[in-house]
């Protein structure tokens, strides 16, 4: 944090530079070092200790939560049987279009829906998170009031996560991927609760923004190469748009999950917070976190890079979902075969146990 007088004598704050990829690991890994070696009292009673005195959060506010992440899920399955399924219908996709198109459509609505919000904080009020990470755990005191924007923010995007871990494994279509996905969901619910219940929810929303954006164009993609063979017909405007989205798709993952998050976010949380807030509570916890997430950032642009890899060498002609498993019609599972056959608005329970069936015969 650099401070500069203004005219009148007062203190500024003045935005510090973003720092390069080197800046980060030299000076992370010092910090990191240090903290740990001057940790000498840390152990499972002190961080029970800590928890007990900084964390502040009540059984209303989890209540909320709970009754929340319940919404999302009757919501979805709402709009899944009397909005996605019957115009996917209408548009007469193919089978196997038709039954992850309603998946890809729920993302693509709340993914536009929170990210604009975010956005909205980020750029069009007072906060300066964006421009100055560190700026992020100015002023920042134990059990201090969350601004009611921000709460907002927490209670979709929180709910929305527990709502996502029961919907990735009985309601999502199962891929190569799921079982990272699961841990993902988890790592960021758990994110998103300490961080409201220590007060670090500044932060959070940078978070957040820098990786719903990604979420928007990899569904949008989606969805238009569901549509691009519908009624029988080949569409070249969705396989355009499809291949379009996933090359900024691409750029943005890089740019937003891996340049932007680990040079605003891991710096401000790793090296910032600790100038800001010395002995800041549950330092390390908070750290590995986002260092997991990082991780897996990674790990998924691996599969993107697949992706480039199998159109370059030409592997694969149009675009499609890598993680997906492959099943070709000529070797459909009779199960699978079955819920072709089905009308669109079956019982929530009749496709449930279809999708486990599947889920099955995919592992086999």
């Amino acid at each position: 944090m650099e401070r500069q007088h203004d005219d009148a004598g007062i203190n500024v704050h003045v935005a510090e530079p973003m720092p390069g990829y080197a800046d980060l690991i030299g000076q992370g890994y010092a910090t990191l070092l240090n903290a740990f070696r001057d940790c000498g009292g840390c152990g499972f009673e002190l961080s029970k200790k800590t928890l007990l005195e900084n964390a502040c959060i009540s059984w209303a506010e989890v209540g909320l939560f709970a009754l929340c992440a319940v919404g999302w899920t009757i919501l979805r399955q709402a709009l899944t049987c009397w909005v996605f399924e019957p115009f996917g219908q209408w548009c007469h996709l193919q089978p196997r279009d038709a039954a992850k198109m309603p998946e890809s459509s729920w993302k693509l609505l709340f993914y536009s829906l929170s990210w604009s919000y975010s956005s909205y904080l980020l750029f069009c009020t007072r906060y300066t998170f964006f421009q100055d990470p560190p700026s992020a755990f100015y002023d920042w005191k134990r059990g201090m009031s969350v601004p009611t924007d921000i709460a907002v923010a927490y209670l979709i995007q929180g709910s929305f996560y527990g709502h996502s871990i029961y919907a990735t494994v009985y309601m999502d279509t199962w891929r190569k991927d799921s079982v990272v996905m699961v841990v993902h969901h988890l790592i960021t619910l758990a994110l998103i609760a300490f961080s409201y219940a220590f007060r670090y929810h500044n932060i959070g929303v940078l978070v957040l923004f820098l990786h719903d954006i990604n979420d928007i164009q990899l569904e949008f993609t989606k969805v238009n190469v569901y549509f691009k063979n519908r009624g029988g017909v080949y569409h070249i405007f969705n396989d355009i748009v499809s291949t379009m989205g996933c090359v900024t798709f691409s750029i943005s993952w890089y740019w937003f999950r891996l340049y932007w998050f680990p040079l605003k976010v891991l710096y401000a949380t790793c090296i910032s917070s600790l100038h800001t807030v010395p002995n800041i509570p549950f330092y390390f916890f908070f750290n590995a976190l986002l260092l997991a997430l990082t991780l897996m950032n990674i790990y998924w642009f691996l599969y993107i890079l697949l992706f480039v890899a199998k159109v370059l060498t030409g592997q694969m002609t149009e675009v499609n979902d890598v993680r997906d498993y492959d099943v070709e019609d000529s070797k459909k599972p009779a199960l699978l075969q079955r819920r072709d056959s089905l009308p669109y608005c079956n019982s929530w329970k009749q496709r449930k146990h279809l999708k486990n069936g599947i889920v099955k015969d995919k592992h086999t």
